[in-house]
């Protein structure tokens, strides 16, 4: 019994629905708001393409941020550790 009023819920609420979407449908604005929406559709998944490649180029910068950092650290490593420079020792006279 319980199935049989489920189905019947269900049904009904499915009549409900497609009475709402022939009377947007039947309304004088329905076209535009349906033609607006479209094109908001189109307009995220563009944005949303748009991202996903930002993610890439991000990572890709801090990777070469991480790479630059080395670099930096490698060039001033063995520019603190070379000797000081010899003074030539004084000639002695003859």
């Amino acid at each position: 019994m319980a199935g049989s009023n489920q189905k019947d819920l269900l049904s009904r609420l499915a009549d409900a629905g497609e009475e709402a979407l022939h009377k947007v449908a039947e309304m004088p604005g329905a076209t535009r708001l349906v033609e607006v929406t479209n094109t908001l559709r189109a307009r995220t998944d563009e944005i949303q393409k748009r991202l996903r490649g930002l993610d890439a180029l991000e990572t890709r910068v801090v990777k070469l941020e991480q790479r630059i950092a080395k670099l930096e650290v490698s060039k001033k490593a063995p520019a603190a550790k070379q000797p000081a420079v010899r003074k030539p020792a004084a000639k002695k006279p003859a």
